[in-house]
């Protein structure tokens, strides 16, 4: 089953800072969440415990980069919220 991936504008520009290898290997990353964007077993992606809010999902990149996304499941879609570096991402955890 293939998701259809909606990045939103700050994580857009977030990634569109980056240096060009970088934002080559995020988007790579990226692309893998079309086809399989639920955690498993030794899988770089999380689900985030959140109270009262839908479920947010996390994909650690390379061990420099982390993106915050929700997945839709009835329209197939996987919406993404933020990427930032690890050491930020770690800050923020609560925030979601």
């Amino acid at each position: 089953m293939t998701f259809w991936i909606q990045i939103d504008k700050v994580a857009l520009e977030s990634i569109k800072r980056l240096r060009s290898k970088s934002r080559r290997i995020v988007m790579e990353r990226l692309k893998t969440l079309q086809e399989d964007p639920y955690p498993g077993s030794g899988s770089d992606k999380e689900r985030l415990h959140v109270h009262d809010r839908e479920d947010i999902y996390r994909l650690h990149i390379s061990r420099t980069f982390t993106a915050f996304y929700r997945i839709h499941e009835q329209e197939k879609e996987v919406h993404l919220l933020a990427v930032m570096s690890i050491e930020h991402a770690h800050k923020r955890y609560g925030r979601f």
